[in-house]
This record gives C-alpha cells, structure tokens and sequence, in this order.
C-alpha cells in the first residue's frame, strides 16, 4: 500500500466515523449526555442540522466569489482572426529561414 492509498483510507474512515456520529446526534441527541451536553433534544438536533447547512451555504457562496473573481481578473482570449495571423506569420517566417 502506497502513501496515496493510506492517506485515502484514513479520510474515508474519518468520514464514515463522522457520518455515524451525525446520524447517531441527529436521530438520538440524548447520547451527548456521556460527554456532559445538557441540552434539549430540539436544540440538539437544531444545530445538528444548522450548523452543516451553514457551511455548505459558505461553502458555495466561495466557490461563486472565487468564480466571479476569476472571471473578472482574468483578460479577454484574442479574437479568432489574431490567432490566425500570427500563426500565418509565423509559418512564412520559419519557410523563409
């Protein structure tokens, strides 16, 4: 196994752990007890359900903001007729030499 394949098991365990942590809080909050949460299951289960909501909604607001970024950062592509001049000149230039 090469360190690729490591790395990949251990983030594909990581997510099943997560996974069953977030079914196991969001279906059965009173299990935060162990740890010392004492909180109601509505609020549990409201920020179970909040809290990813809002990083996703983040998340994709970046993805659009660095999108918009590029595109305004970015110059225009040349025009068509410019590439094609350019690589005409450069084929009489090389047939000349």
């Amino acid at each position: 196994m090469n360190k690729d394949q490591a790395i990949g098991g251990v983030i594909f365990l990581a997510c099943i752990v997560i996974a069953l942590l977030y079914i196991a809080t969001l279906f059965f909050p009173g299990w935060l007890g162990v740890f010392g949460v004492k909180a109601s299951e509505i609020e549990v289960r409201f920020w179970t359900i909040a809290v990813p909501v809002f990083v996703a909604f983040i998340a994709i607001l970046g993805i659009g903001a660095w999108i918009g970024w590029t595109m305004a950062t970015t110059p225009p592509p040349k025009p068509v007729e410019g590439i094609q001049s350019e690589e005409e000149k450069t084929g009489k230039e090389q047939a000349n030499a």
